[in-house]
């Protein structure tokens, strides 16, 4: 009986990876459309909660600098020189870390701030 149980384990497991797979890509991101495998399930749902936590993260602290930025403005009458300026006159306690990968860019003449992909370093010859 035990046999049988794992027999049809075993081919239910090489059923389930049968068929051909698509690389379908949801619409402007690099995530792959959930095909509702649920063999796959939780990884799906724990990359879809990995890539919204970061998301999150960023939104929350680019927020936070734009805020400060906003505040030196109407204080100061003038937009700040660099970003480190918002920590030397406190309106910042620190800077955010910038997601991994990415880097915080300000333009002081509009007092703009956003979040850019870093450059790859050139390869070492």
């Amino acid at each position: 009986m035990k046999t049988l149980a794992c027999l049809l384990a075993v081919a239910g497991l090489l059923f389930a990876g049968c068929g051909s797979k698509s690389n379908t890509k949801q619409a402007g991101t690099n995530a792959p459309v959930a095909e509702g495998n649920p063999l796959t399930a939780p990884a799906d749902y724990l990359g879809a909660m990995g890539r919204a936590k970061k998301l999150a993260e960023r939104t929350v602290d680019l927020n936070a600098i734009n805020q400060a930025v906003q505040l030196f403005y109407a204080q100061e009458d003038r937009f700040p020189k660099t970003l480190k300026e918002l920590v030397d006159q406190r309106y910042l306690p620190q800077l955010p870390e910038a997601p991994a990968g990415m880097r915080f860019v300000y333009n002081p003449q509009t007092g703009q701030v956003g979040v850019v992909r870093e450059a790859a370093s050139p390869p070492a010859r």
